[in-house]
């Protein structure tokens, strides 16, 4: 199959393109690199560094699938420059998607965030909920993902709402839950947790990757959006859980992040995928590679350090 991926060399990006590759898939990949190119020559891996919104220049004849995972991700990246986030992650979701569809591609496939829930009371939050972002992150993803549903009469489109992946990947992200928590443990025997009974799904990197393979491999389920979150776990409690591999002290402090849900995945559990990972997986791991030295406490693992210096260059103009 041949796959068109934006944002290939992120955090899950990476770990999805060396599946694929594995596969015997053929890649094209489209990223700015912001945060670097940890992918290594392949065969049937083209990369091109360039903007997502420069989209209509790039061919896209002979692709099967296209992936589409670059955005400004997060609360604190959208909110360093929220108009800049705006035309990132909604307007050139137009862009995308009506040139995907004008060069014949048969998939689409876009991941949204989980996020765009907002705060709910529901025991279990299930796809058929209405949305209530409480963000500007959250937004652009709601509105993308309309922008993008708005074509499922001409192209199949599967929108993954996916809750926070956590565990290692080539190009670390150490600013999520888990990955987080586990690294203060690892270099400072302690850990930070922000309010602490706030519930959130979260996801396996493996399985985030497994998720957008599914899809790949069925692209004739309905289109539509479909969460991809299978622990619900509270803040204190994943702090427990590192606590038990890494003695650590438990600090807790006050947050003004009051999101709180349990994610519903029973919808995508009926088209036949099953979870094979686990948040304690990603913890074993994040914890073997710093004890083998192959990972670090970098600042370029945390994306607001880098994005602000990237943004004190101008790079929004």
């Amino acid at each position: 199959m041949n796959i068109f991926i934006t944002g290939g060399c992120g955090y899950v990006g990476t770990v999805l393109v060396n599946y694929l590759l594995n596969k015997n898939h053929s890649l094209t990949v489209l990223d700015v690199q912001w945060f670097g190119n940890y992918l290594k020559p392949h065969p049937k891996l083209k990369i091109i560094k360039g903007d997502i919104k420069d989209i209509e220049s790039i061919s896209l004849e002979g692709i099967d699938s296209f992936i589409h995972l670059a955005n400004i991700s997060n609360d604190p990246g959208v909110d360093l420059d929220p108009n800049f986030s705006w035309e990132v992650n909604v307007l050139s979701s137009h862009k995308i998607i009506d040139h995907v569809v004008r060069q014949n591609v048969k998939q689409f496939i876009f991941a949204s965030s989980g996020s765009v829930y907002g705060i709910k009371d529901e025991a279990d939050v299930t796809e058929n909920l209405k949305l209530v972002p409480i963000s500007t992150y959250n937004k652009t993803k709601m509105v993308a993902e309309r922008v993008f549903l708005s074509y499922k009469d001409l192209i199949q489109i599967h929108c993954i709402r996916p809750a926070t992946v956590c565990g290692f990947s080539p190009r670390m992200r150490l600013d999520i839950s888990v990955n987080l928590l586990t690294m203060q443990a690892l270099t400072k025997n302690k850990i930070k947790v922000l309010g602490g009974q706030q519930t959130r799904p979260n996801i396996n990197i493996n399985d985030m990757i497994r998720v957008y393979d599914h899809f790949l491999n069925n692209p004739s389920l309905e289109s539509g959006n479909y969460n991809a979150g299978f622990e619900n776990l509270s803040i204190l409690q994943v702090a427990n859980i590192i606590k038990d591999k890494i003695p650590s002290d438990i600090e807790i402090h006050k947050s003004n992040d009051p999101r709180s849900y349990r994610q519903n995945s029973d919808k995508i559990i009926k088209t036949g995928f099953y979870p094979q990972f686990t948040v304690e997986d990603a913890i074993n791991e994040i914890i073997s590679k710093y004890s083998n030295n192959k990972l670090k406490d970098l600042d370029s693992y945390y994306n607001i350090k880098t994005m602000k210096k990237l943004f004190k260059n101008e790079i929004t103009k």
